[in-house]
């Protein structure tokens, strides 16, 4: 596996190694001592999968603490630009967000640590599966408005499906932003 550190402290694209034969292919997407040797720490408490149609816009969510939530996400079938937008207060990159491309061609992963809202629009009906640090918890849900302008973020969809929950968040502002509350 290769772990690529991005522009925001924390946030890890990982590629992991394939190996491709007539059959098919294999490849390892989780394997703790190797994700400890390269910087993730964490354990992983919960896994969930969701299947989406492309265009749909999903997030942008988080955990507040003590339920905060770091998270491995990975395309298993499909296509999906996913992002992570920096609510950690103290943060140098506080309200930042970085964008990857995932999919189910490159196999490649994103590390999200806790102290993100996280989201992903779907260029591909896809599959999507994440590994979460810690168990969710309905009174710590939290999120941000997916169009918030002054996050902006080019979801690369031209007519987004967004859910009811999605269109209702907060639009985030440094200054009154509290992750606590």
């Amino acid at each position: 596996m290769t772990f690529s550190k991005t522009s925001i402290e924390g946030v890890i694209e990982i590629f992991p190694r394939v190996f491709n034969d007539e059959r098919g292919y294999f490849l390892e997407t989780y394997r703790d001592n190797i994700f400890k040797s390269n910087g993730i720490e964490e354990d992983f408490l919960q896994d969930n999968l969701s299947f989406s149609t492309k265009g749909v816009v999903r997030g942008l969510h988080f955990q507040r603490p003590p339920f905060a939530q770091g998270k491995l996400v990975k395309v298993i079938a499909g296509k999906v630009l996913d992002v992570a937008v920096d609510i950690r207060p103290n943060s140098p990159t506080f309200g930042q967000h970085i964008s990857v491309v995932l999919d189910a061609v490159r196999h490649n992963m994103l590390y999200i640590p806790p102290g993100f809202a996280h989201g992903f629009s779907v260029l591909e009906d896809a599959l999507f599966s994440y590994k979460c640090t810690n168990i969710y918890d309905k009174e710590s849900e939290g999120g941000l408005l997916w169009n918030c302008p002054e996050i902006n973020i080019d979801w690369l969809v031209e007519n987004p499906i967004v859910s009811e929950k999605d269109m209702v968040y907060n639009v985030f502002s440094k200054t009154n932003f509290d992750y606590f509350k």
